[in-house]
């Protein structure tokens, strides 16, 4: 059985080894300082910074989410990011990608951000299955500043 919970401290090393497979997936590399950076501010009290949940089965954390609040220009109510998701191979298709996107929409019905969104690579086509089920998908197309 899959448990959502909110990331702890005591999460650092098995959060570490899930947040790197995700990165790796999308062939990016960070500093350890981003790590620990990213990690501190999951973990602090900013309502306006990063939130995160894992999901863990039998001990073990198998996925995870972050995901945060910003405003919004046409709305009056805060709107939620869901930044990054990933869940170990091992468990795909069990369910639990949904679950962590299911943790989310109920996070922000609380916080009173009832629009959650994300991005993902076109190529993540596995992943686009389940985004097709439990989202929509949105006519817009990114772009970035050149690096």
């Amino acid at each position: 059985m899959t448990h959502i919970r909110p990331l702890t401290e005591a999460d650092k090393p098995a959060w570490t080894r899930l947040w790197r497979a995700y990165l790796a997936y999308y062939e990016t590399e960070l500093p350890q300082n981003i790590y620990d950076a990213y990690f501190e501010r999951l973990l602090g009290d900013d309502a306006q910074d990063f939130h995160g949940l894992v999901a863990e089965q039998d001990g073990t954390l198998v996925g995870l989410t972050h995901f945060l609040y910003h405003r919004h220009g046409w709305k009056i109510e805060n709107t939620c990011y869901l930044q990054d998701l990933f869940t170990d191979p091992k468990v795909r298709g069990q369910g639990v990608g949904r679950a962590l996107i299911e943790a989310v929409y109920k996070a922000a019905d609380k916080a009173g951000a009832p629009s959650v969104y994300w991005l993902t690579q076109d190529f993540n086509a596995d992943a686009r299955k389940l985004y097709d089920r439990v989202g929509t998908l949105t006519p817009f197309i990114k772009y970035a500043r050149p690096a």
